[in-house]
């Protein structure tokens, strides 16, 4: 059995996987490299296929027909070995220094038989032309270098979740809460996170500069303008967080407050993406998002109606959404997210 199953999704990732794919081969034989080819047409499979060839002990390639970031998981999980799961977006990379400190942390829960459901490392905000690069870190919510359950956890601040590029889940746990992402959906990488942590008991956070997040690519789905476009599949996957995980039967109080805090995060950003887009179609979408919300989950609501957070989307009248363009703006040069 390895110690860390890698997930690799490609689709039509010719001109920057090679960068990915060899920052991680230093991991070595305790990690395995699952390259999922979702139905890429350009050299994509081909690169896989070498890579696999040259390392056939660490590297294995998956190919199939195309189903979407969130398919590309799923197969990932359906074949990965390792004891610990991680997916690394094929235009991202790791830093070589802290992905070392990060294998030696888990190999020492292996050799100790010590179960952390969860690990978090820091990620970098790699964005193009960008001469500040935002670090999100979490040293002032969590405590460093020890296993720590929930009591422990401080308050995030506004703004401030846990992202997929933060976070190495314990296999077994992703298998246990049935984790099944949709395909065809962008955005899924928010259901990722969360769906689990309703299992998450025990953690452990290193305060190491792990993953590096490209950001910048006009066609990458994260590109506000794409974003907007797609705001249909963000719409989709912030009502699958509320509808999978119901937060009144978590009675674990400080795990419940932060669950409660990334909805708000996640369901706040597709609020504003509907403002932004300035279209009457999508102004009655946010209505509806917080009609469903009325319905489905009253606490999420009530931070929705009356928090400093929510109130964002439910400024009244074209005055009120300029002042909730304006503060997103201000929070896209603050951490360096598009």
């Amino acid at each position: 059995m390895k110690l860390l199953s890698v997930v690799i999704p490609c689709y039509n990732s010719q001109s920057y996987m090679r960068k990915c794919v060899e920052s991680l081969l230093a991991g070595g034989e305790e990690v395995e490299l699952l390259i999922v080819n979702d139905g890429s047409v350009d050299e994509t499979a081909q690169i896989a296929d070498d890579y696999a060839r040259q390392y056939p002990t660490i590297v294995r390639v998956i190919h199939q027909s195309n189903g979407g970031h969130g398919e590309a998981v799923n197969t990932g999980l359906r074949n990965a070995t390792g004891i610990f799961f991680k997916v690394v977006d094929s235009d991202d990379w790791v830093d070589c220094t802290a992905y070392l400190k990060v294998l030696e942390v888990l190999r020492s829960f292996k050799a100790r038989s010590q179960s952390v459901d969860m690990m978090i490392s820091n990620f970098v905000y790699e964005k193009e032309g960008a001469r500040f690069k935002k670090v999100m870190k979490y040293s002032n919510v969590l405590p460093e270098n020890k296993i720590f359950g929930w009591d422990e956890v401080k308050q995030f601040h506004k703004g401030k979740y846990l992202m997929m590029h933060s976070i190495i889940y314990r296999t077994q746990l992703l298998r246990d809460c049935r984790l099944e992402l949709p395909k065809h959906t962008y955005y899924v990488d928010n259901l990722f996170v969360y769906k689990p942590l309703a299992q998450v008991e025990y953690l452990y956070y290193v305060d190491v500069d792990f993953y590096r997040y490209f950001i910048g690519r006009e066609d990458q789905s994260v590109n506000e303008q794409v974003m907007i476009r797609r705001i249909d599949q963000q719409l989709k996957v912030n009502k699958l967080m509320i509808d999978q995980v119901k937060l009144h039967e978590i009675r674990h109080l400080r795990k419940k407050q932060y669950m409660l805090h990334h909805l708000e995060i996640v369901t706040v950003i597709s609020g504003i993406l509907l403002i932004r887009s300035g279209t009457r179609a999508n102004l009655d979408k946010k209505s509806e998002l917080l009609q469903y919300v009325k319905s489905e989950n009253t606490e999420l609501y009530h931070h929705l109606k009356y928090g400093l957070l929510g109130n964002l989307i439910n400024l009244p009248g074209r005055f009120g959404r300029r002042i909730s363009v304006g503060a997103y703006k201000i929070a896209q040069k603050m951490v360096g997210f598009n």
